[in-house]
């Protein structure tokens, strides 16, 4: 029988990160209260022990207080999935066997399901994995909003709406921790473009900050209870956000009463006395500046490590300051890993799977569908020509942090051979790019006009054309650490389209992105789905809505702009984005989105919430369950909605909020609330949305508060920002 190497030593020989996975003894006294357990642990804790808590010891765990009991905490990336494991102190993989993950789709595609039960499953199962990986933080969610279609990490994001990025991230957030494992959500705050990301400081005024990009980290911790908050790398009034006293101590910890863990992003740290008074308790990956690399092995060199002992031994700093960071990751670890009664956790599943297809399925949002052109059903054509790299190109891989290990991850092409067959499907990819890398472009190793002479001799052949383009995770596309220089597509799609095009007019465009782009060939298409970075299940997905077995029912979580100069950043010129690498003046204030094209009047290529269906669904009366509200109501719409298309499908009433005569300016409509429900065909039923009458509020920057003025207001029932079907007015009693 062969001998088994020890765990722990097999780690100290090959230096690979090794959760803890079975429960260190407990040295406290675990029948009091939580908080009094706090006390107990903090009074027997050393000041080095306090001290080496609240540092890194590897890439992505901290140490415990292996005296008293206390585990390591160990964490992942994963927003969208259990990230591989890392050797211990280098960003090279391990490569263990048994680290692969599903793949559930990226966020902006659970964002365009409008879906918040979905968000929940979504969570629960992410935080299944995590926990039966060993996992006690998972780095995710991200809502940071969708300002500008250039930011490489939107596809992390929930869109352009706080409204609908509160909501979604509410469900997630409880469904991840009720595994007793604790979520991040980050980044916080005004994350909003990659470029110049480590230095830029982003003027914006309190309105627009509490309006546009704080709702979401508001619901995160007062609605949803998050246990861990990340900071960003960018810095807002001339501090770093990660130890910033306004954001964290004022905003975070005081307003909202945050108890949780506030972590760096990794290297996001820049001062020991910022970090000790303004409110940072964790502090990773200092020196390694993100993804890149510097110095190794220097944990004990941290802002908050070493240079901080010694300032409070020399009486700089006070050691309260420490014993409120060590609360609260004591909080975090009876929360999680000495919370004896979490679950062991599930790995793999095939409910797993079936939540990842259903989230694709359900984010597909169809955009154009000229004399129905979608659904393709099995037998309708001969030959189907599939065209294009991100038709088989695996798209969990790269785009910075949330890349991802999948077991497995069924492309496009597999999709479609297996629902129509191979005998009915031929192949060409058309463009080509090289393998993902977080900091530069690699050559692709095809000849690219060699490319393009053999896809248009395919579609030349074909009874219709499935090309499958957008952007793909390398770097300067949806990818971490910079951002894409146009809309345009790359890799030559405009060109290699206008050429398909000359030879065959029944083309249909499936883009896979996480961000808009621009489309000059639109006109010429006859159909035209935005997909996503869809996972696991994304070729099962894809196959399921393009047959028609499943009815699209995505809508858009971002307005997609004619041009590039229509976005609400870009409008202002270079000093609005990217700035100049020292500040960026976030000169669209609150008018971001469609807030901008609705008020400005600037049509989009297609608006916010936009999305259509295999069937049709009418929109008959709506009421309200009265005509005047006072500040603690609720306003209560009812709509009446049909099917009366040829198949059952689903769709979301959404509900957009104007006031008649603000005293401030406001946006022409907000999104205040929305449902999704399914009707079979031939079906109608009365649906009912809730809309509190606090949320009529807008931030009053003259008082430092959120009001809701006596006024009249009016709600519209919309299928999207531009497409209002009814609308009802009310009134706000004095």
């Amino acid at each position: 029988m062969k001998k088994k190497i020890p765990s722990l030593l097999f780690a100290l020989i090959w230096g690979v990160s090794l959760p803890v996975f079975s429960q260190l003894p407990v040295y406290l006294d675990d029948t009091k209260p939580v908080e009094e357990r706090i006390d107990d642990a903090l009074s027997q804790m050393t000041l080095e022990e306090k001290i080496a808590m609240c540092h890194a010891q590897s890439k992505f765990s901290t140490p415990g207080c292996p005296r008293l009991g206390i585990p390591e905490i160990w964490m992942s990336d994963g927003p969208h999935g259990v990230r591989m494991e890392f050797v211990w102190d280098d960003w090279r993989h391990a490569h263990w066997t048994n680290d692969s993950c599903t793949a559930y789709p990226a966020l902006t595609c659970l964002a365009a399901t409008f879906n918040p039960e979905l968000a929940y499953r979504y969570g629960k199962a992410l935080g299944e994995e995590a926990r039966y990986r060993g996992k006690d933080i998972i780095l995710g969610p991200g809502v940071n909003i969708y300002r500008t279609p250039l930011s490489g990490r939107n596809f992390e994001y929930m869109g352009e709406d706080p409204y609908l990025s509160s909501i979604m991230v509410v469900p997630y957030i409880q469904g991840v921790q009720e595994n007793g494992v604790a979520a991040c959500v980050k980044h916080f705050v005004l994350n909003n473009q990659e470029k110049y990301r480590n230095a830029i400081n982003v003027e914006v005024s309190d309105r627009a900050l509490n309006e546009i990009y704080l709702p979401a980290f508001r619901a995160a911790v007062e609605r949803a209870g998050v246990w861990a908050v990340m900071g960003s790398y960018n810095k807002y009034k001339g501090s770093y956000c990660s130890h910033n006293d306004t954001l964290i101590n004022k905003i975070l910890k005081g307003d909202w009463k945050f108890d949780g863990v506030m972590l760096t992003d990794w290297g996001s740290a820049h001062d020991t006395d910022e970090a000790a008074r303004n409110g940072l308790d964790l502090e990773m990956g200092t020196w390694t500046n993100g993804l890149t690399w510097g110095l190794s092995s220097t944990y004990d060199q941290y802002y908050l490590a070493r240079p901080f002992l010694e300032k409070i031994k020399r009486g700089e700093l006070s050691e309260t300051l420490l014993d409120e960071k060590i609360r609260r990751i004591l909080r975090l670890c009876f929360r999680t890993n000495m919370n004896r009664q979490r679950p062991y956790g599930r790995k793999l599943t095939e409910e797993h799977t079936a939540i990842a297809r259903k989230v694709a399925e359900e984010g597909i949002v169809l955009l154009k569908n000229e004399k129905e052109f979608f659904p393709i059903a099995p037998g309708r054509y001969k030959k189907i020509a599939v065209i294009g790299e991100n038709a088989v190109k695996k798209l969990t891989e790269g785009g910075g942090s949330s890349e991802l290990k999948a077991r497995r991850e069924i492309s496009p092409l597999q999709g479609l051979i297996e629902k129509y067959g191979e005998e009915n499907i031929v192949y060409s990819m058309g463009y080509a790019s090289g393998a993902p890398d977080y900091s530069r472009e690699l050559p692709s190793g095809f000849d690219a006009d060699s490319l393009v002479r053999c896809a248009v001799e395919v579609a030349k052949n074909a009874d219709v054309v499935l090309f499958f383009g957008g952007l793909n995770k390398n770097f300067r596309q949806d990818c971490e650490g910079d951002d894409r220089e146009s809309m345009d597509l790359p890799y030559g799609q405009n060109e290699l389209l206008d050429k398909i095009l000359q030879v065959n007019s029944n083309v249909g465009v499936v883009l896979i992105s996480g961000n808009a782009v621009s489309m000059p060939w639109l006109k010429a298409v006859k159909g035209l789905m935005q997909s996503w970075y869809l996972g696991s299940e994304a070729g099962v997905a894809t196959a399921r809505v393009i047959s028609g077995e499943v009815s699209p029912s995505g809508k858009l979580p971002f307005s997609i702009p004619c041009k590039l100069e229509d976005n609400s950043a870009h409008y202002f010129g270079l000093e609005s984005y990217p700035g100049d690498g020292e500040n960026v003046y976030y000169h669209d204030d609150i008018l971001v989105g469609y807030r901008w094209h609705d008020t400005r009047h600037i049509d989009p290529l297609f608006p916010f919430g936009y999305g259509l269906s295999y069937t049709r669904f009418e929109y008959g009366d709506t009421r309200t369950d009265k005509v005047a509200y006072d500040i603690c109501d609720t306003v209560r719409v009812e709509v009446e909605i049909a099917n009366v298309g040829r198949m059952d499908g689903a769709e979301t009433v959404q509900v957009y909020v104007s006031q008649k005569n603000p005293s401030l300016p406001r946006p022409v409509k907000e999104l205040k609330g929305f449902r999704k429900f399914f009707l079979r065909k031939g079906e109608k039923k009365w649906v009912t949305l809730e809309v509190p009458v606090q949320d009529f509020a807008f931030y009053d920057d003259r008082q430092s508060r959120w009001v809701v003025e006596p006024d009249s207001y009016q709600l519209q029932i919309a299928t999207s920002s531009r497409d209002i079907k009814q609308a009802v007015e009310v009134r706000v009693n004095p």
